[in-house]
């Protein structure tokens, strides 16, 4: 059994990474000792994130560049030319090992002449990293505080079970579903030259052809581009998906630490972090790693997906996968491969990872981007991708990225979304479900807050409990733990 172990630490207000405004950037913060999979599905499905151990949830009404989750139907998803063009590029560099001409000059980061669409800004426009609070989360052994925790579950489990069936709000992705348009019901009108055609034929009794169905031209899939590499091929390119606990992570780290520090100093131009604030960055993840029987190689969790070129590690895209997502965490390359587009690349990578996951659990099918930050043209890089969809902040139903919803976004930079004004939260928290909430009020005690302030209600803020539990939502915060110590 894998509990959910948090520390709520309340508003943050800190410089903004995106219009580099000072104490504009508005969210609020919790540090996440623990996570299980199902949780972290369902606190992004209501705009939250985590950098390491820290999870925060921008106030889009109220920060400066207001932060909409962004997801991709990758069953949906449809290649775009650019997509192709960086695909073949690709694939003719493994080929023949030869860069085109036209990108002998190019340097990292920058565009390259006459060719706009392919400029590779997702490489270097990752999420700006969250400054973190000054409050030091409280020491706790997680393993003894899950015992804890299961004692107690067990304890009270006919009376605080949560029941799903005939309760709408307690499954989300039963909920949350994606609105589609509604088919085109009218069939498209003859043209009036054919019309005519037809009622001279009609006149003189002659039958009129039948139009013969046109054959539809196949299109490439994403997976016809990354077809198996040939022996012929100059180059070989091959991923490893490795866990951030495992044996293979350990093993490569100098690697990938030395190519991050590369990537932060040509990309970003900032100096390079020392390995610790990697490792907490990158490495440590809340995220339990669950074995399930459908994905008995790969499982959820934290990983890395590394790029092998040959024998050197080029990029490292770190991703979460998710009951019913992969989650991308972060994206790092080797600058002197730049002409490849590797952050476009990598996103392609990493949809086709979600492809092929969900040909074995089907309710895994959506790729997760982070934010859509419409305020911050160098963040609109990630509406690019088809079928991609923005999750209303306020009602928490996902709506299609249109050119009308970029029309409203320009207009006004928060935006509802959802167009329904009666609809609500469908997993709101409120006020009467505060009692079965779980506190660990101390290291040996897991109580549930009715029965807490029964016995004592000097050491806990109510007002702070809600705010905490209607961010998270009802179920979520009925099913993880409120850490309540000093």
């Amino acid at each position: 059994m894998s509990v959910s172990i948090v520390q709520y630490f309340g508003e943050q207000t800190n410089k903004c990474g995106y219009c580099s405004g000072t104490n504009c950037s508005k969210s609020h913060g919790m540090h996440a000792y623990r996570l299980a999979c199902e949780d972290y599905q369902d606190l992004i499905d209501r705009g939250w994130r985590r950098c390491g151990n820290y999870c925060y949830k921008p106030q889009n009404d109220k920060t400066c560049c207001p932060c909409y989750t962004i997801k991709c139907d990758a069953l949906e998803f449809k290649l775009s030319k650019s997509n192709k063009r960086i695909l073949r590029r690709m694939n003719k560099f493994l080929r023949d090992g030869k860069r085109e001409p036209n990108e002998q000059a190019h340097s990292p980061g920058q565009p390259k002449n006459g060719d706009g669409d392919d400029v590779d800004v997702s490489g270097s426009a990752n999420e700006s990293q969250p400054q973190l609070p000054d409050k030091k989360p409280s020491v706790l052994n997680v393993e003894h505080v899950e015992d804890l925790v299961q004692a107690h579950v067990e304890q009270i489990k006919t009376t605080n079970t949560i029941q799903v069936s005939g309760d709408p709000s307690a499954s989300l992705l039963a909920n949350n579903k994606i609105k589609t348009l509604a088919p085109n019901l009218n069939p498209p009108r003859k043209k009036a030259k054919q019309m005519r055609i037809e009622r001279r034929q009609a006149k003189l009794g002659v039958p009129h052809e039948q139009p013969q169905p046109q054959p539809k031209i196949q299109e490439k899939t994403l997976k016809d581009f990354l077809s198996a590499p040939k022996e012929t091929d100059k180059h070989q390119l091959k991923l490893r998906l490795v866990n951030v606990d495992g044996e293979e992570f350990k093993r490569t780290l100098p690697q990938s630490f030395e190519l991050y520090q590369k990537y932060q100093i040509v990309i970003h131009h900032d100096p390079p972090k020392n390995m610790k604030a990697y490792q907490e960055h990158l490495q440590h993840s809340p995220l339990k790693h669950k074995k399930i029987d459908d994905l008995p190689n790969v499982g959820y969790g934290s990983f890395h997906q590394q790029y092998w070129l040959d024998t050197k590690l080029i990029a490292v895209g770190v991703i979460d996968i998710l009951p019913g997502s992969v989650s991308s965490v972060y994206f790092f390359y080797d600058p002197d491969y730049s002409f490849l587009s590797l952050g476009t690349y990598g996103s392609l990578r990493e949809i086709d990872l979600v492809q092929t996951l969900a040909e074995r659990v089907p309710a895994l099918k959506y790729y997760y981007m982070g934010f859509y930050i419409h305020s911050c043209p160098k963040m609109r890089y990630k509406g690019k991708l088809s079928a991609s969809y923005l999750l209303c902040p306020e009602t928490y139903v996902w709506f299609p990225l249109t050119d009308e919803i970029r029309s409203k976004l320009d207009a006004k930079k928060y935006q509802r979304l959802n167009p329904d004004a009666t609809a609500k939260d469908v997993n709101e928290f409120l006020n009467q479900h505060l009692n079965d909430v779980m506190l660990l009020i101390n290291p040996q005690t897991c109580i549930n807050y009715g029965r807490f302030i029964q016995k004592d209600d000097d050491d806990v803020d109510r007002d702070v409990i809600i705010e905490y539990s209607k961010l998270v939502g009802r179920v979520c915060a009925q099913r993880m733990l409120y850490v309540n110590m000093s």
